[in-house]
This record gives C-alpha cells, structure tokens and sequence, in this order.
C-alpha cells in the first residue's frame, strides 16, 4: 500500500509540533493534498524554482523545507511571476510541499540541537524560553485480561514521561458496571443484564500534542465496544521548550581559534565577527537564523561567543557594548545542517516503518549571498 503524503506529515509533526511555531509564522502542508501518494521526498532549506523544476525532473513527490513556501497572504495567483510559476508546477506535477519553520527552530532535535551537535557542545541547555507543554491526564477504564495490553499502547503513543522515567502510570482495582441496550455488541455480557466486571482504573500523563494519538491507540487495543475514559487538564507544568542553544566549548580557547574552527565546522567562505578575538571562550550560545536580537539573552546565560545569522552593524556595535563575540556564520549557513539530519530521519523513520521511499536532499540548495574572494 502506498504511503501518503499525510501519514509522512505525521511523522514530521511528531518531531516539531505545529504548536511550538512563532506567532507570525505559517508552517505545515502548504501545498498539494496529505492524500496524495509518496514514492520520493526531496528535503530543502528554501523552496526556489530550481528546487521545484529538480523534482519535476526527478519524480519527487513530496517537498519538506525548513522556510515556508507560503509566508504571508496571496492576493493573485498568476502563473507569470516567480512564485505562481513554482505553485503552477508544483500543482500539475502533484507535487506537495511541507515546511516546518520556528517549530523546528524550537524542537528537541531540531535546527538548533543540530547546529550544537556540529560544534560540539557540551551541556546544552535552551536559550530563548519559548512554549511550554501543556500536560493532561487520561483515565481509562478496561477489563482486568486486558490491562496490559491498554498500559503497552499508552507507553508506545508516547504517555507515562515524567522526567527520566518512562511507562508511568498508576493503576486502582474496582467494579465496572453496565447494562448492555439493544442494538449493543458487548465484548462481555448480555443485552438488558446488568454486568459486574473487574477493572482497572489506569491513569498516565500525556502531553498535549501526543493526546490525539494515545486515545486512538487505546481505542485499538480496549476490548470493549464504547471504553470509558476521562481526560483532565492539568497545572503540572509540561517540557519547556526553547530557540536557541547555550553549551560548553569542548576545550577553552581564544575566541579567534573557536571562530576558525566554526568557519570550518559550516563551511563557510568568510565567518564575519564583532568583538574581541583574544576572548577565552567556554561557553557559546547560537540560534540558528536570524537571532541577533538575542544576544544580550546569550551574554545572560554566560557565554563569551555567540553565532547567528543577519548580523547588521548596529548589532556588531551592540556586541562590543556588551562585551560577547558576536559571530554570523550566515542564515543559510546555520540553518543548512538540518537539511541532511532530516534527510536520515526520514529514512530511519522509513525502515522502521517499512515504507517504500527514497528521500534525498536538494542539490540545486545554495546560499543566497555570493561572496568575491
């Protein structure tokens, strides 16, 4: 059978929730149908017609880009512009296209873990406070035989996470009681006989973005025709989750030697920088993108260098101010590592589901900027 679109979105949006995304943000299926089918999927930092007249050329049918296709309105859909010619094509090929933008800024994994994996960051920690989780508990109702089975599902959907532990949940024994009415098929008793039955009550905490999931997997495994469950809103406060990074430099350097080294590390033809070279760095934050606004958080959170992009020269002025090295390694060039960490998940996430895909990262992606050497 076939993979879709929409079973491949899915997996995405268990990796970088649509809820961590920025306000003035537009991530998701932004073009095409989740019912359309998936033989090849193409992963790309930016969506620009040579992406697009690659695919067309090469049988992709699914586009998965870090900045979003569709940012803001369309107020004309004309053929004869950059964009509507990509969206025309895009369309007749059966092509769809899925960004996941500041949510993937945001999550465990995503951009900026990536970019901290590729320097070498120990002790990593958040450095903007963004969304915090919203937690709940589910109650679930199920016949003793079948207990097991129900605790296993909400485990496998991703409930029972508190801290360092996993498979939590709490389990009270009682009487479940019902009358079977006409037109029922009771997995046990008869129609108009009152039932005793023992039960389990068992209670686990989910949170919110694995919700929909855990009650389908419950609803899979119950025995019962309509299971009984409860699910309550609760205070407890859930994963805190965050843009931007803030790590340990593997050995204290000079800030000119730990900038050499990221110039390297991101291959990148020129690494602008403000600041004093002469710095010992033992802590560097990072954001990946455009985070400049940022950086007094970093210089808070006690790091000598801080890496972003779209560094502008009032805010080189605001680094010396503040005493930090402020390095740009580029949009593109701190954002470019996701493309193939994506790119493996995808195909991990393949086998181990048995889908017949071949994901492959854009070979026509590129920075913007040029630069005479």
């Amino acid at each position: 059978m076939a993979v879709t679109v929409g079973e491949v979105v899915k997996v995405l949006a268990e990796w970088a929730p649509v809820s961590l995304k920025e306000s003035w943000d537009n991530p998701g299926l932004l073009v095409g149908s989740p019912n359309e089918p998936v033989q090849k999927i193409m992963v790309t930092l930016d969506v620009m017609r040579d992406s697009v007249d690659y695919a067309v050329a090469h049988g992709v049918n699914l586009i998965v880009s870090h900045h979003p296709i569709i940012f803001s309105g369309l107020k004309a859909l004309r053929s004869d512009t950059y964009d509507g010619d990509m969206y025309q094509k895009l369309l007749a090929h059966h092509i769809s296209v899925y960004s996941a933008h500041t949510n993937l800024d945001s999550a465990d994994g995503g951009v900026n873990d990536v970019l901290a994996r590729r320097l070498g960051l120990r002790e990593v920690t958040g450095l903007v406070p963004g969304v915090k989780e919203p937690l709940y508990k589910v109650a679930v109702y199920v016949p003793e035989s079948h207990s097991e089975a129900v605790r296993q599902a909400m485990a496998a959907a991703g409930a029972g996470y508190t801290g360092n532990y996993s498979d939590c949940s709490f389990t009270v024994k009682g009487d479940g009681r019902f009358k079977p009415r006409a037109g029922a098929n009771p997995f046990i008793g008869s129609i108009g006989t009152v039932e005793t039955v023992r039960e389990e009550r068992i209670e686990t905490i989910v949170p919110q973005p694995k919700l929909p999931a855990l009650l389908a997997a419950v609803l899979q495994v119950h025995p019962y025709e309509e299971p009984a469950y409860d699910v309550y809103p609760l205070a407890n406060e859930g994963h805190q989750y965050a843009m931007g990074r803030v790590g340990l430099w593997p050995t204290p350097e000079p800030a000119g030697i730990v900038l050499q080294k990221i110039k390297r590390a991101l291959k990148r033809d020129v690494l602008p920088f403000a600041g004093d070279a002469d710095t010992m760095v033992t802590k560097v934050a990072l954001l990946g993108g455009a985070g400049a606004g940022f950086m007094k958080l970093a210089k808070e959170a006690g790091a000598q260098l801080y890496l972003t992009g779209d560094i502008r020269y009032h805010d080189a002025q605001e680094a010396v101010k503040l005493g930090i090295v402020a390095a740009d390694g580029g949009h593109f060039g701190t954002e470019y590592p996701i493309v193939s960490d994506l790119q493996e998940r995808l195909r991990a996430a393949g086998r181990e589901r048995k889908w017949a895909i071949e994901c492959i990262s854009d070979p026509t992606s590129r920075d913007m900027f040029h630069y005479i050497k």
